[in-house]
């Protein structure tokens, strides 16, 4: 692990932050070439390339899965996590029903009527890793704001595992959230299918959900062709924690974001504390590590992004945060809630020593589909609003085209535009 001395080593660890992951050559002419063979072959693209890459033969079965197999994975799924994902589903819900929006009007004596219009969108795609990262969770929480939203149409595309077979638990998911159509397709594959369409796969207008960096590379390379969530990088934690908090705590929660991928990053930051209680912590979480099912990828990821910055103050540990901008931060301190509002950048902030990062992944409500590395500065998390546009509409009286005839066409010579000028002018004219 790192560790850092804030404010002494500042410039390591602004140099640490600002490490980022770009695709290789390699990936991106892969990408490229995978896009290219999909916009032009479609179907028959997309089950060459299953065989190529999943090795699945799909040409006797097909691309869709039918509703009669995802309601029997449901029939079939344990009734203790049919319970959970049932309770996932109540809460994610209730919280994404206080995001609806609606347009106004406004009518201006002056001008005329104003609208501001609030539309869903017709299409979604929603992407669902099917290997090692299955996550159902991310099912529920991709699909549910957009039914929230009332986009008319979902589709998920997620891949079929090297026996054929889907991930029963995601397509338990799929079932329960009401996704439209699932097609058994995945990688950047599957987003050249949804971004251009197919023979079987309709065209969407936004395709949501994380996934490798081959499918987070083809959601770069299309964007402008089709609306994204944003690209996707490695999950990450940071923990701001004074010494009221347990070690044993703060180690647990850096290892539950190690366990997702060797990419991962946990890192902590100790307010007032000092090199040998950084040690104390590292010690901790490798004692720990030693029990996880997922050990080696949860150790690998430690090793590699796991980092603890020893910070004065909290005014330091705050401005640690805000450099970093995570994708998740957890802040057990004796007064989390006044810390957590130094905060300005993080997609997720979990207040308390008992709320642990995996409350908002699974059950909380909140969306768990984040901006990571860094981009928590500009973007937001998933939500209702994701799924929405909006248009504008203008219906100015004769009298208020008259009244403001005359600043349009200023504006409008100011900018050399006469055409424009003259459009406001003519009807002024009287015939």
């Amino acid at each position: 692990m790192k560790l850092f001395e804030w404010p002494n080593e500042r410039e390591k660890v602004e140099a640490f932050f600002r490490r980022a992951a770009a695709p290789s050559k390699d990936v991106s002419e892969s990408v490229d070439k995978i896009i290219k063979t999909v916009r032009q072959n479609g179907d028959s693209a997309l089950l060459k390339l299953t065989e190529k890459f999943d090795g699945v033969d799909l040409s006797k079965v097909g691309l869709e899965v039918g509703r009669d197999e995802l309601e029997a994975a449901w029939k079939a799924t344990d009734p203790k996590l049919q319970s959970a994902l049932r309770l996932a589903v109540k809460r994610i819900e209730a919280f994404h029903k206080r995001q609806r929006l609606s347009g106004w009007v406004m009518d201006d004596p002056q001008m005329g009527r104003m609208e501001l219009r609030v539309r869903a969108m017709e299409r979604v795609g929603v992407y669902a890793p099917g290997g090692r990262a299955a996550y159902p969770s991310t099912v529920l929480m991709n699909v549910i704001p957009a039914k929230v939203a009332g986009v008319e149409e979902i589709i998920l595309v997620t891949p079929p595992g090297k026996d054929g077979s889907l991930n029963p638990v995601i397509l338990a998911a799929a079932f329960l959230s009401k996704a439209d159509r699932v097609f058994q397709v995945g990688g950047a594959q599957a987003i050249a299918a949804l971004a251009y369409g197919t023979e079987t796969i309709p065209r969407v207008d936004k395709i949501v959900g994380p996934g490798n960096i081959f499918v987070a590379t083809a959601k770069q390379r299309l964007f402008g062709q089709v609306d994204i969530d944003s690209i996707a990088g490695p999950t990450e934690v940071l923990i701001l924690a004074d010494k009221t908090a347990r070690l044993d705590w703060i180690a647990a929660d850096m290892l539950a974001q190690a366990e997702h991928d060797p990419d991962a990053s946990s890192g902590a930051v100790l307010i007032g504390g000092s090199t040998e209680l950084a040690k104390e912590l590292e010690s901790e979480i490798l004692k720990q590590a030693k029990n996880l099912v997922r050990r080696k990828i949860a150790e690998d990821s430690i090793k590699g992004n796991g980092y603890i910055i020893c910070a004065e103050n909290e005014n330091q540990a705050a401005e640690i945060a805000n450099l970093k901008a995570p994708e998740h931060i957890e802040i057990i301190t004796k007064n989390a809630r006044t810390l957590s509002a130094k905060i300005r950048h993080a997609g997720a902030i979990f207040i308390g020593g008992h709320t642990p990062e995996p409350v908002g992944d699974y059950i909380a409500g909140p969306n768990h589909t984040l901006p990571t590395s860094g981009t928590a500065r500009f973007f937001s998390p998933l939500s209702v609003w994701s799924f929405y546009k909006t248009c504008h509409t203008i219906e100015a009286t004769e009298k208020g085209l008259a009244r403001h005839s005359e600043a349009i066409q200023t504006l409008a010579y100011a900018e050399g535009l006469t055409g424009h000028a003259e459009s406001v002018r003519i009807r002024g004219r009287r015939s």
